[in-house]
């Protein structure tokens, strides 16, 4: 299916590893240019060194809040032009909620909700040029409570709203914007939860995905690829009619409505 992005221009952030590095991938294979973000310069040179397409590393901290506009800048002078926004950064600590301290929820907040807000703001004109989308990649923590991840949660919570009034505003502004919600992704976060579990119970950390898995009831964890050709999806013409929708790629570990 050709997915005409082909010569347009992505800015991903949290592109150096996991979920993000497989979307710049899948983006790179549809052709579009990318300005790949993160804290990480070596990992993103290792991104722009795999992909086939120009690529532009700004290996930047979007806690800083002059950061998305230095992002912004440096895309606009390297293309001239920015088509989509995927919003992939941020890790949220886990833990209990009466010893969490204010820092880890402060810090929950800075990168994943207001990195994305930040960066959603200062590159709306550039994507109403455009008629672009933005995407923001959130997590089904946002959407069924868990005492475990209570900054995650209410985080992830705040940026599907967000998700949705921008969406809002895009009507008028020809902007689509669009979440997805990911499950239980093979990425290095959750293969150390992995490790944990096979330490926990005792078991062989061969077999502990499957039966972690199934303790989340669903029968296996999903492979970054998965989210990655989603953002693909939303981010094409033929995802023109999607704005404001909030999709889950859990493999059914949600089933509220």
């Amino acid at each position: 299916m050709n997915l005409q992005l082909n010569d347009k221009v992505a800015i991903v952030t949290g592109a150096s590893r996991g979920i993000g590095r497989s979307i710049a991938k899948i983006l790179a294979a549809e052709g579009m240019r990318l300005v790949v973000v993160s804290r990480s310069q070596q990992q993103l040179e290792e991104v722009r060194e795999s992909s086939r397409v120009e690529t532009l590393v700004v290996a930047t901290d979007l806690r800083d809040p002059d950061a998305p506009a230095t992002v912004v800048a440096a895309a606009i002078a390297r293309f001239g032009q920015i088509d989509l926004l995927v919003n992939n950064a941020g890790a949220t600590k886990r833990g209990d909620f009466l010893t969490l301290p204010d820092a880890d929820w402060m810090d929950g907040f800075a990168l994943k909700f207001f990195g994305a807000m930040r960066l959603s703001r200062v590159v709306w004109p550039f994507l109403k040029k455009s008629q672009g989308s933005i995407v923001n990649i959130v997590g089904i923590g946002g959407r069924t409570g868990s005492e475990e991840f209570t900054i995650g949660g209410s985080v992830n919570s705040a940026l599907l709203n967000l998700t949705k009034s921008l969406a809002d505003r895009g009507v008028r502004d020809g902007i689509r914007v669009n979440a997805i919600n990911p499950g239980s992704i093979l990425t290095e976060r959750l293969q150390t939860r992995i490790e944990s579990y096979a330490s926990q119970h005792g078991i062989d950390e061969s077999t502990a995905p499957a039966l972690m898995a199934q303790s989340f009831g669903v029968s296996r964890f999903g492979d970054p690829e998965e989210i990655a050709q989603m953002v693909a999806f939303l981010a094409s013409p033929i995802a023109g009619f999607c704005q404001g929708s909030i999709i889950d790629i859990d493999g059914g570990q949600t089933r509220t409505l």
